[in-house]
Formats: structure tokens, sequence, C-alpha cells
């Protein structure tokens, strides 16, 4: 295993991205602090999910109630989400960044790494300021990033966060953590802040006695495959010692969307035709990458609690199909849920997949012939979707909510196609 002695990768985080991206497309917005919501008319019990700079400036955090929020900063401005728009901006800022240097992974929306070439690793400052200003002079300076260098993609990653700070403010930030500096920055880290890590397992680390990172530092690779309960903890041993550390590739396990439901939305009704259209969307990208599904699970968030059931289905991609095991899974919410209730939020996913060319058919079922016809209209009417790029045929009605991003939300760990958007 190698141990680089110079920087080798970049991680380059842009900064309140959803809500800088509204501030560089309404001019009234800048300037001023901007909270992004997750639909219009949610009041002040509604979630932020991105804060702009002077937002983050004021106090103000993502995952705030916007009532705490307006008692942080009187001065906010809530906007709704729009992810077509996002996913628009990360298209052309990562067009332009690579005109400076290739892109390695986009890690999401608004995260990607790169590898550094010699001249990067002999001066990063000026790699960096050329990224900056690419961005600054062909898109926007309204959209700023903040970039960290450093031996490996976990520690570079790293020092990318701990730069989101400079000199008492937020963003546009610059952190370069040298192997020959190595470990001093890191150990300024809290436990919490290191990925992989997180306030859940920070505190199972402390009620180990370990409690800081320069503890966990400390200890030996075999130890942290001990308290992980698998290799991944050695290979944040390796990490954080600046060993070049390749994740190895991840299988896709699932498909799925969920949603939020607006407040004329929470019904049962409402909750069951926006899960149709999730659900919809959801075969639509399994198809599109080529698997089949074995299981189907609903997830609902009720004013008391949730609830949660999974089917199992024999091997399919159809709509029909899949939309059937739907309704089979909604039966069994009325049935135990027969009273009024609210809905707030709903979830679907397609699991157990299986690669179009490894499927196995029930020979107990014996439904070959009519499941080949139910997955020739369904290729029929994703053709025609996407010859038209919108949703013109479907099975059973469309009626997307006010707000649409019905199954085209933003994903942290996914960048969507512009059809999820259809």
């Amino acid at each position: 295993m190698r141990q680089p002695n110079t920087l080798e990768r970049l991680y380059l985080d842009f900064d309140g991205f959803f809500a800088s991206v509204e501030q560089a497309a309404n001019r009234k917005l800048r300037g001023r602090p901007v909270g992004v919501v997750p639909y219009e008319g949610g009041g002040d019990r509604a979630m932020l999910i991105a804060v702009s700079r002077e937002a983050k400036n004021a106090g103000i955090t993502s995952l705030m109630s916007v009532r705490e929020a307006f008692a942080q900063c009187c001065d906010l401005v809530t906007v709704p989400q729009k992810p077509d728009l996002y996913r628009r901006a990360h298209n052309a800022l990562l067009s332009e960044i690579e005109t400076v240097i290739p892109i390695d992974t986009a890690k999401s929306i608004d995260e990607l790494t790169c590898v550094v070439g010699i001249d990067g690793r002999e001066n990063p400052e000026a790699l960096a300021w050329r990224i900056k200003k690419a961005i600054r002079d062909q898109v926007t300076p309204v959209i700023t990033s903040t970039i960290g260098f450093a031996a490996n993609r976990q520690l570079a990653k790293m020092a990318c966060k701990a730069g989101k700070r400079s000199r008492g403010t937020y963003g546009d930030g610059l952190a370069i953590w040298r192997p020959e500096d190595m470990p001093g920055p890191l150990f300024k880290v809290r436990l919490e802040d290191i990925p992989g890590v997180g306030s859940r397992l920070a505190t199972r680390l402390k009620a180990m006695g370990i409690f800081s990172t320069e503890d966990l530092y400390g200890l030996q690779p075999k130890h942290l495959r001990k308290i992980w309960r698998s290799v991944v903890g050695e290979r944040m041993w390796y990490a954080l010692h600046g060993y070049d550390i390749q994740s190895p590739a991840s299988q896709r396990g699932m498909f799925g969307h969920g949603r939020v439901l607006p407040p004329e939305s929470r019904s049962r009704a409402g909750a069951k035709d926006i899960s149709r259209l999730l659900l919809t969307k959801a075969a639509r990208r399994l198809r599109r990458e080529n698997y089949y599904a074995g299981a189907l699970w609903l997830w609902l968030a009720l004013r008391e609690g949730s609830w949660f059931r999974q089917l199992t289905l024999p091997v399919v991609n159809d709509n029909q199909a899949i939309l059937s095991a739907l309704a089979l899974l909604w039966r069994a919410f009325d049935d135990e849920h027969p009273e009024r209730l609210a809905i707030f939020r709903v979830g679907v996913t397609l699991l157990d997949l299986s690669p179009a060319t490894e499927r196995q058919m029930d020979l107990l079922l014996a439904d070959d012939d009519n499941r080949r016809r139910w997955e020739a209209a369904s290729a029929a009417v994703d053709a025609l979707n996407t010859k038209y790029s919108g949703t013109v045929v479907s099975l059973g009605t469309w009626k997307p909510p006010k707000g649409g991003n019905v199954g085209g939300k933003i994903s942290y760990t996914r960048v969507p196609t512009s059809e999820d958007f259809w």
C-alpha cells in the first residue's frame, strides 16, 4: 500500500450550493441571507435544506426550522427548492472546472474530487485560483467554493471542510494539508467531523475512551477494524495516516424516491397518488440501468411514528407488476389504519436487484408470456416519453402535486438526470 509524500488529491465543495444557485439566478437575492425550503407554503415549521453564505454568517444552519431561523435573523428570505435548476448549474460548473483540471469523480451535486498533477502539487494555491477564476468569470461570481488539498481523498475532504470558515466568515476557502505538516492539522478536527464517523459513532467512541481525533489516530488498524466491525475501520486508519486508499466500486443496491408531502397532499389519497408517481419514476430508472427488482418497500411518516412494509416481487421491471405490488402495500396499510390520519412523508424503494443479463425466473409462477407483454408495453411508454422529453404516456393518471419535484428531488449522494424531472 502506497503512502504519498506529496499532494495528490483535491476536494472541492460548493458553498451553500442550493442557496447560492438561487442567488445567481435571481439578482434580488444577492447579498441577502437566503434559506431554501422543500416547498412553498410550509410555514414556520418547514425545515431549511440549504442556506446562503450570508445566512451562515448570521448563525443560521441547514436543518434549522424556519421559525428558529427567523428568530436568529429577521431578514432571512426563504425560497422553495428548484431541483432542475440545481442540476443544470451543477453541469455548467463542472464543464468549466474541466477546462482547468480533469474531474475524477462528482461525489454529489455539490462536491467533486480531482487527481492533482505535477504543477498543482508544486503550487496548489495557483491551481485553486484558476479553478475559482473559471467559475467566477465563466459562470457567476455568486457561486463560491472551498477547496482542500491533501495526500489522499479522505484527508482532502477533511481539509476542505476545515477550510469552510476562513477569517471568521463562511465559504470561498482553501486548505492545504501537506504530508510533511501532518498530522497536526488533522488533530484539530472533531471526531464528529471525520467522514465516516458522525455523531452516533463518535458517542460510541467516547464511551470507549476515544475522545479526540488524536486518540483515534493513535490506535492500531486492527483495533479500528474491531470498532467498525468490518474492514471499513481498517481502511479508515490507513486513510487518516495518509495512505492512498481506493474505495471499492460501489454496487447498485436499490432504486427509490422519497418526498415530504405538501400540506394539500397529506391525505391518504394524496399520499397514494404521489407514491405512484415516485414509484413510476424509480421503475424508469430501474429499466434505464438494465435491472430487475425482487422486492418493493413502502415507508410512510405519520403524526405518531411511521409505517413500513416490504413485499417480494417475482423479479420484474415493468410498471404493471410494480404498481400492482404498491397497491397491495397500500391495502395492507388501509387494513391496519382505517382511521383518518395525516401522512407527512412517503418513500418507495425497489430492491433485491438483478442485472437484466442475470435474471432468474420463478418456475412456479409461469407468467413469463404475460410479463414479456407488459415489459414491451413499458419499453414503448419509455420510448415515447424519451422522444418528447416529458411524461406524455403513463399507466394510470399522472397528476404531479403543486411545486412538482416528484422523483426529481436533489439528493446529496446522486446527481439526477433530466429524465428525473419529467
